[in-house]
């Protein structure tokens, strides 16, 4: 086949693709689930850190901290036993009405403090090595004081309501808003190295999270999606483990998040025959 027969059998197919569109349609997937993974980029608003154990009591004040995504290869990011390395997003969900799902999913975040960055400090420690560390109200966190991350991770397990407005559709492709707003629990894995105790890195239930979100999808013979997400929210954890599980050291902070997020996944229909698309305005 010519070039030229092949640029005209593209051009056909577009022509068919587009002739058949549908703007504006009223989305109706009732009964349909799906399910999803993908990856984000997470930034944080500043915070204070309240620090409490037996010899020290003290708040870091406006403490900035930042995501750290993995390096991208294909055996890390696909890999079965290193695909949660990386910052991730897994979620599963079911159409209640023809365009209001419910989901459930983890949004896996990394949360790491600055390093060496200056801060306000406020409080007592007991022990005169880091006390002297203090001027003027300011201390450096340098290593040897502080290091403060939830690495694996800032794990947001959370249920969400999904609306979705549709945009565009034709014979294989629809395209679709979504809004959607969610809450629930913080599961992270601090991992916590504070003066001269022992570094701490275990999992354990801190806080909630709420959170909201836009997002745009497109669906595929409506059996495979991609989607981008932006999604924000707020973080409360009263309760982050710094040392041991048994004694009662903790942390305790509060902060703003963002989310940035590419999705891909499957979607099927629980119904025999294949779901029909309502429209309010067909251009041909």
């Amino acid at each position: 086949m010519s070039k030229l027969n092949y640029i005209s059998l593209l051009i056909s197919l577009l022509l068919s693709e587009f002739g058949q569109a549908q703007w504006f349609q009223q989305v109706d997937r009732k009964h349909e689930m799906f399910a999803g993974w993908g990856w984000n980029r997470a930034s944080y608003s500043d915070s204070d850190i309240h620090f409490q154990g037996a010899d020290y009591n003290f708040t870091l004040q406006n403490v900035q901290a930042k995501d750290r995504q993995t390096e991208f290869s294909a055996e890390t990011y696909f890999g079965l036993k290193t695909m949660t390395i990386p910052q991730t997003n897994m979620r599963a969900g079911f159409f209640i009405t023809p365009n209001l799902a419910i989901t459930g999913g983890v949004d896996h975040m990394k949360y790491v403090m600055v390093q060496n960055q200056e801060v306000t400090i406020d409080g007592h420690i007991g022990d005169d090595t880091y006390q002297n560390m203090i001027d003027n109200n300011r201390i450096v966190l340098k290593d040897n004081f502080l290091t403060y991350e939830h690495t694996d991770g800032l794990n947001y397990i959370n249920t969400e309501l999904e609306y979705y407005q549709g945009i565009y559709h034709s014979k294989h492709l629809q395209f679709n808003a979504i809004g959607g707003a969610g809450f629930g629990a913080m599961l992270p894995k601090s991992n916590v190295k504070l003066m001269t105790y022992p570094r701490n890195d275990q999992f354990h239930l801190a806080g909630f999270g709420l959170s909201a979100k836009f997002a745009f999808e497109v669906l595929f013979w409506n059996h495979f999606f991609v989607r981008m997400e932006y999604k924000t929210g707020y973080i409360n954890m009263p309760d982050v483990v710094t040392r041991a599980a048994s004694a009662e050291d903790r942390a305790s902070q509060q902060f703003f998040f963002a989310q940035r997020n590419g999705i891909f996944g499957f979607n099927f229909s629980l119904n025999k025959k294949p779901t029909e698309i309502k429209t309010t305005e067909t251009n041909s």
